[in-house]
């Protein structure tokens, strides 16, 4: 009989932590999962599956136009938001009822309360309840930022976008990184005046130059408003009940709603970490090793709590490496090298591998080509919106080491295409392979 109430004991139940549940249990493991809010995690609950649901119902906007340029008899067409919030909402039901049971079906017990590590392998749980755990994995996650300006507590985060019941007339985005110009393009699809503010004067830092520089053209085109090099002073709500926003180097700016998307901070609170022992980096985060192992041998953490690729499929595989290593018998890391990702703003972008700077820096000979047009689709609507294909390739040797897209679909191409990348296929290697036309993909195989 073992010493300890369970072999994994594992806090949050998130894509990476039920993963992590499940394939232990498959492999023999007594586990156990406490998740205080619901199964699913942020993407499944209140990140990337809903906020991709509302792109999809973004991009009717557009698309109705466009119809009648093919021949369609649109007439004139009204949005209701209450109708589209309330079928994303209840398909969240369903997904959360999808994980909960794939945990049950994997012989997992669900204890549907916060959890706190209250000593060596001791967990306790909000009921009072206490249990013991060989192996403890803290898979938390991580919650918007909010910054501390004063009247903060007036505007809202990504998580509260998703209830709210009506779309603002005036909808004011803090931040430029993926969520903010996802849900820009969002709001104005779905009729709000929409502005971003950011402290610098660039967006979407980490992606290619090219692509930001285009995203950015687009979006003034559609009527997005921007105010670079802008902090928060503070928000107040008038007398008209609408919010003032004072800002650093701009006028202030009256809206209806604030929404704050300037980052993720890992849910590290209230745990028992430091008491445990474990370590934390200078950002918040649990710091582990390469086979996700904290500073406490028994204590392993994966995900957004460990801050190092924020992104749900590298928690899902950080899990099940965590659990062929513990208890597969078959140690196992994760590669994080050339990590496609996507922006779902409008239109997407998509990219996998290394920009154009930073591969001049790390390779100094270097090779791109470009293919700049429109969408066939954009031809026939009338709407003189370009796309941009990017390769970057090391100048030595072919090899493609970056492929940045913003376009329609870039995301669906870009999937096929990271294969390629990883691999290290060369130039040569799209060059020699025939194109399927007409496409938009098959930009990548003609590339000069």
């Amino acid at each position: 009989m073992s010493e300890y109430d369970y072999d994994l004991f594992t806090i949050g139940a998130g894509s990476g932590g039920v993963r992590a549940s499940r394939v232990s249990s498959a492999y023999g493991a007594k586990v156990a999962v406490a998740e205080e809010y619901r199964v699913g995690g942020t993407c499944v609950i209140r990140g990337c599956v809903p906020k991709k649901m509302l792109v999809y119902g973004a991009h009717f906007a557009e698309d109705l136009v466009d119809a009648r340029q093919f021949g369609w008899d649109i007439p004139e067409c009204t949005f209701d938001w209450i109708k589209l919030r309330d079928n994303v909402l209840g398909d969240v039901d369903r997904l959360n009822g999808v994980y909960t049971q794939t945990l049950e079906n994997n012989g997992v017990e669900i204890f549907h309360e916060r959890a706190t590590i209250t000593g060596p392998h001791e967990i306790t749980l909000a009921s009072g309840k206490i249990v013991t755990a060989k192996y403890i994995l803290v898979a938390t996650g991580a919650r918007p930022h909010v910054p501390s300006c004063p009247g903060h507590e007036l505007g809202i985060t990504s998580n509260e976008a998703f209830h709210i019941d009506a779309i603002p007339k005036r909808v004011l985005i803090a931040g430029a990184g993926y969520i903010a110009n996802e849900f820009a393009g969002i709001f104005h699809q779905f009729g709000a005046k929409v502005t971003l503010i950011n402290r610098s004067d660039q967006l979407l830092r980490g992606y290619d130059e090219s692509l930001r520089d285009r995203l950015l053209q687009i979006s003034l085109t559609k009527g997005i408003q921007f105010r670079f090099n802008a902090d928060f002073r503070g928000i107040e709500r008038t007398d008209e009940g609408c919010l003032r926003v004072e800002m650093t180097n701009h006028d202030p700016l009256d809206v209806d709603c604030v929404l704050f998307a300037t980052g993720r901070v890992p849910n590290v609170e209230g745990l028992g970490l430091e008491a445990a022992g474990v370590e934390l980096d200078d950002k918040g985060a649990i710091r582990v090793d390469d086979s996700s192992k904290s500073s406490v041998d028994h204590i392993y953490a994966i995900g957004d709590v460990t801050n190092r690729v924020q992104l749900t499929p590298v928690a899902i595989r950080e899990g099940q490496a965590f659990a062929e290593t513990v208890f597969g018998d078959n140690p196992s890391t994760v590669d994080y090298g050339c990590i496609p990702s996507a922006v779902f703003s409008h239109p997407p972008i998509a990219a996998v591998g290394m920009t154009e700077s930073e591969a001049r820096n790390k390779l100094g000979s270097v090779k791109v080509y470009e293919s700049d047009f429109r969408a066939m689709k954009h031809v026939v609507a009338g709407r003189n919106e370009r796309s941009l294909y990017k390769m970057v390739c090391d100048g030595n040797t072919g090899r493609v080491v970056g492929i940045h897209m913003i376009g329609p679909d870039a995301p669906e191409i870009m999937q096929a295409a990271a294969v390629a990348v990883k691999a290290g296929l060369t130039k040569a290697d799209f060059d020699a392979t025939v194109a399927i036309h007409p496409t938009m993909a098959e930009e990548l195989v003609l590339l000069k």
